[in-house]
C-alpha cells in the first residue's frame, strides 16, 4: 500500500527513503484513503463554528481512524524504518490553546464517526498561541510555525471577499479532512489571508497589531492588554464569521435552499463567544438577499445554537460598539436593530444587547437570537440556569439544556495508550471501540487479580516511557518508584495551580523537618499563561523555581519532585495522561465549566482528586465515594460567598500556622535568591490580600485529600480496582454519545448519502 505510493513518488523503495519523502508519502496516503471516504452532505448540515481546533497531530490517529495502522506500521518496519519516529517527526498544528479547542477536535471526530455531515469552521493560525519556552525560571513566548510544505492544509478553489471599514480583504480557504473511525470524512474549513506576513514578527511574539492585512491569522489570541490587541480580536472574529457565513449560504444554496429554509438546510453551532457576530452578519446577508430584518431574524434564530463554556465574566466577551463600527460597520445597525427588538418586548436592560455603556454584550445576542443554548456539564448548566443567566432562563426556559462534554476515547486510548487499549480488546473484546459503554464490561473482572496486576504493570510502563520522554526532550531524569501527581491545563488561577504549588512548599518543609513520605512523590505540571495574564506567568515563577530548589536540595530531591513541562500541548499530554496515578482536578466549585482531561485522565486509570466542579460531579456519581478523592467547599457555599463579598484571605491566613509558614514561604531568602522578587511579592501579595479564587479556605482540605490518596497508594491491590473502576466507567465520557445528544435534541441531521 505505501510501497506503491513510495515508488510512485519516489522511484524508490521504502527502505531508501529519509523521514521528510515517507511523512510526504503517508500524507498522501492518508488523505487518498480519507477522500475515498468523502460523502454528500445529505440536506441539512452543521457547521460548528469556533476560534479554535486543537487537533493535535494527526497521522496516526488518522490511520487508525482508516482502519490502516497496523498494515502501514508493519509495511515499514518491514522496510527496517518505525512509524514512531514519523510521528516525531510531524509538526502539530497550532490550532488551539485549551479544553475549548480540543473538545471541538474531539466533536469533528465524532461527528464523522456517526457518519452525520458536519464541519468545522476556524481560522488559519500560523504562529498559534506560541511557544512556551522557560529562561531564567519564567515563561517566554515565541512563534510556533508549523505549516511546512508537507501539511494537512489543502487549498481550496473558495474565495470570499470580506469588508471591514475602510478596505476589503480576499479570504482564501484551506481544508483539514478529518475522518471518522470506520466511517465518513468531513472536513474543517480553515480561512487565511494571502497577505499575512509573518517576517513582521520580532522579538518573541511582537509585530504591528493595526497592520491588519499583515497580521490577521498570524496568533491565536493576540495579547489583548491594549485596544490594539483588542481590536485585532473582533477583527479576527469578524473575518471569521463572515466567511463562514457566506460558505454556508453558499453551500446551501447548492443543496436547494431558497434561503427562507435555511434552517432546514444548516444547522450552526456557535462555540463560546468569539463566533457569535455570524447572528447579524447572516442576518445582513439575508436582507441583501430581500428578505425582511425580521423574517431574517428568525430564520437565523431557528438556525444557530449557542453553547456556553463558562461563567467568567472576563469569557463572556463584551466588544465596545465603536470597536464593531471601525471593523465592520455594516453590521453595526443590525445589532442595533436587534437590540431594539429585545427592548421593546423585555423591559430588562440585564437582558439588553447594548449596555448602557454602549457595550456589546455577545451571550445575550446568542441566547436571544438562537434556538438552544446550552451548558457543557449537569453543574454547569445549572449554574447558567439558577443563578449566572437566571433572567434569560426565566424568558427562555425551553431553550436550555445540558450535553455534559466528552473525548474522543480512541485518540486517547488506541492513540494514546496501546498497550492499555490492547489488553481491553483481549480482556473484553474491541466493542469498546466505537461503543464506549461496552468498557462496563471490565467491572466483570474487579475481583480478578491477573487482571489488577496487569492493569499496574501497564501503568507502571506507561511511567517509564514517559520518564524516557522527558529525559530525552527535557534532561529531567524523574524520581524512581513515585507517585505521579499531574496537574496539566491551562494556567490559569480558577484552575489553582497556585494551590498545588502551596502544597508542594508544605511537602517540602515537612522533609526538611524529616518528615519523610512512603514512597517518592512527583508532581508535574504542564500550562501555558496568556501572555498579557501576569499572575499566572508569576504562578509558572514559582512552580519552576520550586523545581529547581528541590533539584539543589540533596535531602529533599530524594523523596520530592516538582517538574513544569516545557510547551505543554496535545503531543505532552499524549505522554502523560497514560503515565498518570492521581489527577489534579482542583478548580473553585463553579467556575470550571466541565473539563475534559479530567474524562482523559480516568479512562486512562488515573484517580481524580478535584473538587465538585464541572463534570467531576458526574464521575464523582459514575465511579463512587471509593474511588475519587473529593475536597474542598461546594458551588453553593462559593456563590453565596461571592453573593456576600465578605470572603478575606486573611482571616484564613492569620488563623492557619501551617498555610502562613507555606505562603510566606514564596518572599523567603531561598526563594527569592532563585526567583525574580517582583514576581514573587507580586504573587504573595495577590494570595494574601485578593485570593480571588479561594485558595486558602479549601487549603487544609487539600492537603488531607492529597494524604489519604497517597496512603491509599501503598495498597497496590486496592488502587487497581480503583483504576479498573475508572476506566470502566469512562464510557459515559465519550464524544460520541455528546454528539448523539446534540443531534437528537438540537442539530437533527440524518446521515448524508453517497
Amino acid at each position: 500500500m505505501l510501497a506503491k505510493i513510495v515508488r510512485e513518488c519516489y522511484g524508490k523503495e521504502i527502505s531508501e527513503c529519509g523521514k521528510e519523502e515517507l511523512y510526504h508519502a503517508l500524507l498522501t496516503l492518508v488523505q487518498k484513503k480519507a477522500g475515498e471516504k468523502e460523502e454528500n452532505a445529505g440536506k441539512k448540515k452543521l457547521y460548528y463554528i469556533s476560534a479554535e481546533f486543537l487537533i493535535g497531530k494527526l497521522l496516526s490517529n488518522n490511520l487508525i481512524n482508516l482502519g490502516i495502522y497496523e498494515e502501514v506500521k508493519k509495511e515499514l518496519s518491514d522496510a527496517g524504518k518505525s512509524l514512531t519516529d514519523l510521528e516525531e517527526y510531524e509538526p502539530e498544528p497550532s490550532l488551539g490553546n485549551g479544553g475549548l479547542g480540543r473538545l471541538a477536535a474531539c466533536f469533528l471526530d465524532s461527528i464523522a464517526t456517526l457518519s452525520l455531515p458536519g464541519d468545522g469552521v476556524g481560522l488559519n493560525y500560523h504562529y498559534g498561541l506560541f511557544r512556551q519556552e522557560f529562561k531564567n525560571r519564567k515563561q517566554m513566548e515565541e512563534p510556533n510555525p508549523w505549516m511546512n510544505k508537507d501539511s494537512w492544509l489543502i487549498r481550496s478553489d473558495k474565495s470570499f471577499t470580506v469588508s471591514f471599514g475602510g478596505f476589503d480583504v480576499k479570504a482564501s480557504l484551506y481544508d483539514i479532512l478529518v475522518t471518522g473511525y470506520e466511517s465518513r470524512t468531513n472536513r474543517l474549513h480553515l480561512f487565511d489571508l494571502d497577505s499575512v506576513d509573518e517576517t513582521i514578527v520580532h522579538d518573541g511574539i511582537e509585530f504591528d497589531k493595526e497592520d491588519i492585512r499583515k497580521n490577521l491569522t498570524l496568533f491565536l489570541y493576540p495579547d489583548d492588554s491594549d485596544d490594539k490587541g483588542r481590536l485585532l480580536r473582533v477583527y479576527q472574529q469578524y473575518f471569521m464569521v463572515s466567511c463562514g457565513a457566506q460558505l454556508i449560504l453558499s453551500e446551501a444554496k447548492d443543496r436547494g435552499c431558497n434561503l427562507h429554509d435555511l434552517a432546514d438546510y444548516a444547522a450552526i453551532q456557535i462555540n463560546d463567544t468569539h463566533p457569535s457576530m455570524v447572528i447579524p452578519e447572516l442576518i445582513r446577508l439575508l436582507m441583501k438577499e430581500g428578505i425582511p430584518f425580521d423574517e431574517a431574524a428568525e430564520i437565523v434564530t431557528n438556525t444557530c445554537a449557542y453553547t456556553n463554556h463558562t461563567i467568567l465574566a472576563e469569557a463572556l466577551e463584551k466588544w465596545p460598539m465603536s470597536f464593531i463600527e471601525e471593523v465592520a460597520p455594516a453590521i453595526v445597525p443590525i445589532i442595533q436593530k436587534l437590540n431594539e427588538k429585545i427592548n421593546a418586548q423585555y423591559h430588562d436592560e440585564k437582558v439588553a444587547i447594548i449596555d448602557g455603556e454602549n457595550r456589546v454584550h455577545m451571550a445575550h445576542m446568542d441566547i436571544h437570537f438562537s434556538h438552544s443554548v446550552n451548558g457543557v456539564a449537569y453543574l454547569h448548566t445549572e449554574i447558567l440556569k439558577n443563578t449566572e443567566l437566571h433572567n434569560f432562563y426565566t424568558l427562555y426556559p425551553e431553550k436550555f439544556n445540558n450535553k455534559t462534554n466528552g473525548i474522543t476515547f480512541r485518540r486517547w486510548l488506541l492513540h494514546a495508550n496501546p498497550r492499555l487499549s490492547s489488553f481491553l480488546s483481549e480482556t473484553i473484546g474491541d466493542g469498546y471501540k466505537k461503543d464506549a459503554e461496552k468498557l462496563n464490561a471490565l467491572l466483570d473482572y474487579r475481583d480478578d487479580k491477573a487482571v489488577c496486576r496487569r492493569l499496574l504493570e501497564i501503568k507502571d510502563a506507561n511511567k517509564k516511557a514517559l520518564a524516557s520522554y522527558l529525559k530525552q526532550t527535557q534532561g529531567i531524569k524523574l524520581l524512581d518508584n513515585a507517585i505521579y501527581d499531574i496537574q496539566i491545563k491551562r494556567l490559569h488561577e480558577y484552575k489553582r495551580q497556585q494551590l498545588n504549588a502551596l502544597y508542594a512548599i508544605h511537602k517540602y518543609l515537612e522533609i526538611k523537618a524529616g518528615k519523610i513520605p512512603k514512597r517518592p512523590i512527583v508532581l508535574l505540571f504542564g500550562a501555558k499563561a496568556a501572555p498579557a495574564y501576569v499572575i499566572a506567568k508569576d504562578i509558572i515563577h514559582l512552580i519552576l523555581c520550586l523545581q529547581r530548589l528541590i533539584e539543589k536540595d540533596r535531602k529533599v530531591r530524594k523523596h520530592l519532585q516538582v517538574v513544569m513541562v516545557e510547551n505543554y500541548n496535545v503531543t505532552k499530554a499524549e505522554k502523560l495522561i497514560p503515565a498518570c496515578d492521581i489527577s489534579e482536578q482542583i478548580s473553585l466549585a463553579s467556575k470550571e465549566a466541565s473539563g475534559t482531561g479530567n474524562m482523559k485522565f480516568m479512562l486512562n486509570g488515573a484517580i481524580t482528586l478535584g473538587t465538585e466542579d464541572g463534570a467531576n460531579v458526574e464521575i464523582h456519581e459514575l465511579v463512587g465515594d471509593d474511588n475519587i478523592y473529593v475536597f474542598g467547599e461546594d458551588s453553593d457555599t462559593v456563590i453565596a460567598r461571592y453573593e456576600r463579598g465578605d470572603y478575606c484571605s486573611k482571616d484564613y491566613y492569620e488563623k492557619d500556622s501551617e498555610l502562613k509558614e507555606a505562603v510566606d514561604f514564596i518572599v523567603s531568602k531561598k526563594m527569592q535568591k532563585l526567583g525574580d522578587k517582583t514576581m514573587l511579592t507580586r504573587l504573595y501579595n495577590e494570595l494574601l490580600n485578593k485570593d480571588w479564587f479561594m485558595t486558602f479556605p479549601d487549603y487544609r482540605a487539600y492537603v488531607a485529600a492529597k494524604e489519604k490518596a497517597y496512603a491509599d497508594y501503598e495498597n497496590r491491590e486496592e488502587w487497581a480496582k480503583k483504576m479498573l473502576v475508572n476506566i470502566s466507567k469512562a464510557g459515559f465520557f465519550s464524544s460520541d454519545r455528546t454528539i448523539s445528544q446534540y443531534n437528537d435534541e438540537i442539530w437533527h441531521l440524518s446521515e448524508g448519502t453517497k
